[in-house]
């Protein structure tokens, strides 16, 4: 029987005494304790968890995005970077951060094409790197070219918590990082973002504009520093995090390193047993990178469209549903997708990768069994769809 994809991990049983205190109080609001609010304690352990010296806590992985180049102090109309595989919140963020987004090409191997990132680097202010559902780009070409051109370097880590580049966290790379606890994140808080730096004077901008009005910028400790520079000289956006939301997440932090040991398990099982078929091209990971997945990406090999759409029908049928960014109606990580941005440049790479690209969640809680079952609806599917009966792998 194939298992229910969509569910995430309960809530640690630890969250729920807090929880309870929070609501007998009332006490939401992250600025309202003295000292030691659920935020503030989340912002701290983060910032030790993945060894930088700030957080911010915030109401999304969108909000940090935004806060971060606004935080950078952009020129309005500022070109910025981005790769045209990631979701329509990241283009999003640029736009409201009054930026223009400059999309860059992604290969075959979901990761930016650095032929096309070279070519579009002269006349950028920032570069947002998204590392789309946890694929790691060349992130030594990236930074190496970027320090050479004095450009600054965001990373978007929604779908990296827990990833390591030569052993370094993901995140922490650039100049600042943002991580996600959507529901389907490795921490999940149904909506909540963060973004962790060592630039304090950053920070200090983005506590400001996270919403921190009068002096409630004194309860982010080691900022006495940096904020006053910048009180009442920034508009107030209120994206902050609630306590309860806070609450949800400290509890799971502990268990960072065991989902991550579960999640690169079954999604390097299910790689491989797809990867027998000649049909299904799963991208090796690069030589740097140690990944956390909670999901699988793997590209259709030689079907037609026509099929591609059988393959789906067939998968679907069997219990399976399988998205394929490119043939999925409407999805928001087709660039053909974000009108929102205007005349959209034609990008023929990502195109034909989105076109085969297919999606599927792998929750780290999976058993073997589930996998196994999960794995036969892909290959059972693929060999319907293409009439070749199974003479490969097990």
């Amino acid at each position: 029987m194939l298992p229910n994809l969509h569910d995430a991990e309960p809530i640690p049983a630890e969250a729920r005494a807090e929880i309870d205190r929070l609501l007998q109080s009332g006490d939401l609001f992250r600025y309202t304790a003295p000292d030691d609010a659920p935020v503030t304690l989340l912002e701290e352990e983060f910032a030790e968890t993945l060894g930088v010296r700030f957080a911010l806590a915030v109401s999304s992985c969108s909000a940090a995005l935004f806060l971060s180049l606004k935080a950078l102090d952009l020129t309005r109309d500022a070109r910025v970077l981005i790769p045209a595989f990631t979701f329509a919140a990241v283009p999003s963020a640029v736009v409201h951060a009054d930026c223009v987004p400059v999309l860059c090409e992604v290969g075959e191997n979901y990761r930016i094409d650095l032929d096309d990132f070279r070519a579009k680097l002269p006349g950028v202010s920032a570069v947002l790197i998204s590392h789309m559902r946890g694929h790691t780009s060349d992130m030594d070409a990236i930074m190496a070219l970027c320090a050479e051109a004095g450009i600054p370097v965001v990373e978007d880590a929604a779908h990296s918590l827990g990833t390591t580049w030569h052993g370094k966290n993901i995140g922490t790379i650039g100049r600042v990082g943002c991580f996600s606890f959507q529901s389907y994140k490795l921490i999940n808080a149904g909506e909540g973002g963060i973004m962790v730096s060592n630039d304090a004077d950053l920070i200090a901008r983005a506590v400001i504009m996270s919403g921190a009005y009068e002096h409630a910028w004194k309860k982010h400790r080691g900022l006495a520093e940096a904020v006053p520079r910048w009180q009442n000289r920034l508009p107030l956006f209120n994206l902050r995090m609630s306590n309860l939301a806070a609450a949800v997440i400290r509890p799971q932090l502990p268990h960072i390193a065991r989902r991550v040991r579960d999640g690169r398990r079954n999604h390097d099982y299910v790689a491989a047993r797809l990867s027998s078929s000649p049909w299904i091209s799963v991208p090796e990971k690069l030589g740097p990178e140690e990944r956390a997945p909670d999901s699988l990406q793997f590209n259709l090999v030689g079907l037609d469209d026509r099929q591609v759409k059988n393959l789906q029908e067939e998968a679907a049928a069997r219990g399976l549903p399988i998205q394929i960014f490119g043939m999925s109606k409407d999805n928001a990580r087709a660039f053909w997708n974000w009108q929102f941005l205007g005349n959209l440049p034609d990008l023929p790479q990502t195109r034909a990768m989105l076109m085969r690209a297919c999606d599927l969640r792998l929750p780290a809680r999976l058993t073997a069994t589930e996998l196994d079952a999960i794995v036969e609806v892909v290959l059972g599917a693929v060999d319907t769809v293409m009439k070749e009966p199974r003479a490969y792998g097990t």
